[in-house]
């Protein structure tokens, strides 16, 4: 996955910046602060922030790493007996008896072999993308029939970009208003296909009836009319807030279009686009 770099007056305004030019949510992307604003005289602030960021493609960290570092955490680790608070108070004249079993104040950590001397786990092998494909058309087509509803699902596959498309009739339900419900069926798809594999690399994605495609033609005349508008007027014009994805498609057709550019303000869920005038 390639990174893109923003800036913004803020980090977290460079973040939503860079999270507009990918597409995603904030959850499917890792980031990377290069650059702070610094303060100034008088409570002003100098420079900006910088920020790069791509889509999160990172794997599972290996599992002795963690156990490593859980060891090494001090709220994990039990108290082990001092030596002056194992030895009695008093020396016993006759010879304690041998016990055949356990002594019940050893902890189990001492019971068993020290984590140092086991041999770690092998890392799992990468999943293959192609997999997670297929699990999730299993279980979009297992929903589109609990729903009572005709429909097939189908994969789309680009390296570890990952599309599934479900076809049919009267899938509206399953779209919600502006994509809402797809959405949702889009997060639990990933939950039954990419989690339950253990794949943190590929990039999945749901569309139904076709909807992100509409979706992306409509936005695209909307955008270039509030073009026109902004034109002739001169005058900025805030959109309606919108999801990441969708204000990356109004971010593309603006910078097809002269004559204005578009940034993002506020914050989410009520974050929205804003096309502005260029200056000469």
């Amino acid at each position: 996955m390639e990174w893109v770099q923003t800036t913004g007056r803020s980090v977290a305004e460079a973040k939503e910046a860079a999270l507009d030019q990918l597409g995603v949510a904030e959850d499917d992307a890792e980031f990377e602060v290069l650059d702070e604003p610094r303060a100034g005289l008088f409570g002003r602030v100098r420079g900006e922030a910088r920020v790069r960021a791509r889509v999160r493609p990172t794997a599972p960290r290996a599992k002795n790493e963690r156990r490593d570092r859980k060891k090494a955490d001090p709220a994990t680790v039990s108290a082990e007996p001092t030596e002056s608070t194992a030895r009695p108070t008093h020396e016993s004249t006759t010879p304690p008896r041998r016990s055949t079993s356990p002594s019940r104040s050893s902890s189990p950590r001492e019971q068993r072999e020290p984590r140092e001397q086991r041999e770690p786990r092998p890392v799992s092998d990468p999943v293959d993308p192609k997999a997670v494909g297929e699990q999730a058309v299993t279980f979009l087509d297992g929903l589109v029939t609990a729903f009572g509803l005709a429909g097939t699902s189908s994969l789309h596959q680009d390296g570890d970009d990952l599309e599934i498309t479900v076809d049919g009739q009267d899938l509206g339900i399953l779209v919600g208003p502006r994509g809402a419900t797809l959405l949702a069926i889009q997060d639990v798809t990933r939950v039954a296909s990419q989690r339950r594999l253990g794949d943190h690399s590929t990039h999945l994605r749901v569309d139904i009836a076709g909807y992100r495609a509409k979706r992306r033609e409509a936005l695209t005349r909307f955008t270039e009319k509030v073009v026109d508008e902004v034109r002739a007027t001169g005058t900025a014009r805030s959109l309606e807030a919108m999801p990441s994805a969708d204000r990356k498609v109004v971010h593309d057709a603006v910078g097809a279009l002269t004559g204005v550019s578009s940034r993002s303000d506020g914050e989410e869920p009520n974050r929205r686009v804003v096309i502005v005038p260029s200056v000469d």
